[in-house]
């Protein structure tokens, strides 16, 4: 048994003459019959969990749907699930849950990039290739995945790399995992080893992201800082802020808030190599965490399950050390 968890997004919407749009409408049932063919690849079960774009998600309903794959992965008729959602916040979604529910049952997130009005609909071909991949004894223990465009990602390795094409998503580290081709799951290498769960009770809230750029100064991370229980920050290349920028940071620290360093450069690592200051190394130095290759958004699903399972000093650089 697949469960079809819709969630909404793009794949469900229809355009609204009212909202000179589209927004949400198709549920479950909706997507299903769109997919011809899809009863011989697997029984299929649908969950109507919401119908919502992805770009509405908050992190208590993210932390909602977290819970509901958690029980559905628990029950012992379901082999795999599949998760259809707004691609806004699909990558995050999927990377919360590869880091909060550890099962060897496939949950597989998809989308769309397209409305089931348009003449390229990508949505029942991802529903098909998500579904064979959550039914594929290959897909077991693997963790949980993003099928796009006929290709496999790790949820803790993948990202959207285009706001329009339908070749949306992609690698920001060693590439797919595999591919659908002809109706075939063909799984190319394995996943790298999990690292440790983090299951709060529900993640802290609020943590922010913070960019740098040329000329920053720190009024955004002061304004943060007041309510804000940890916070990110996009530091520019291999992890370097100005001075200015610095200087705040240094006050979330004195207040014994947690700062992580993640880059705003989509590949690579943060490390403390930069002696000046605002480099790496006097950040370091200063107390902040860095984030390894974790992009900004990963760093944050990270820092709120941390801090919403309390962990703090050695316990919390743990987690990013990892």
């Amino acid at each position: 048994m697949i469960v079809l968890l819709s969630t909404g997004g793009t794949i469900s919407m229809r355009r609204d003459p009212g909202a000179q749009g589209p927004v949400p409408s198709l549920r479950g049932h909706d997507l299903l019959g769109t997919v011809p063919g899809i009863d011989a690849v697997a029984e299929v079960e649908i969950d109507d969990w919401a119908t919502m774009p992805g770009a509405h998600l908050t992190v208590d309903q993210m932390w909602l749907l977290r819970t509901r794959i958690a029980e559905l992965v628990a029950r012992p008729d379901v082999s795999g699930v599949v998760v259809t959602q707004g691609t806004d916040t699909l990558e995050e979604c999927a990377y919360l849950v590869a880091r909060s529910v550890r099962t060897d049952t496939p949950v597989v997130f998809t989308g769309a990039m397209r409305t089931s009005e348009d003449l390229s609909w990508d949505g029942p071909a991802n529903i098909m290739d998500a579904v064979r991949v959550a039914a594929s004894p290959d897909a077991r223990g693997l963790g949980v995945l993003v099928v796009f465009a006929g290709r496999i990602f790790a949820a803790d390795d993948v990202t959207k790399i285009d706001t329009h094409f339908l070749e949306a998503f992609g690698s920001a580290g060693p590439g797919p995992l595999g591919v659908v081709d002809a109706g075939r799951v063909f799984v190319s290498r394995a996943v790298r080893a999990h690292a440790p769960l983090l299951v709060p009770e529900r993640p802290a809230t609020p943590v922010d992201i913070v960019y740098a750029y040329a000329g920053v100064d720190g009024r955004l991370l002061d304004a943060a800082r007041g309510e804000g229980r940890g916070v990110v920050v996009a530091a520019l290349g291999r992890g370097n802020t100005p001075p200015p920028f610095f200087a705040a940071i240094g006050r979330w620290i004195a207040e014994d808030k947690p700062v992580v360093i993640a880059s705003r450069v989509p590949h690579g690592r943060v490390g403390p190599t930069y002696g000046f200051p605002g480099g790496g190394r006097s950040l370091l130095d200063a107390g902040a965490l860095f984030a390894g290759a974790r992009r900004p958004v990963q760093a944050r699903i990270d820092l709120m399950l941390a801090l919403g399972a309390g962990l703090r000093g050695e316990a919390l650089a743990g987690v990013f050390a990892a």
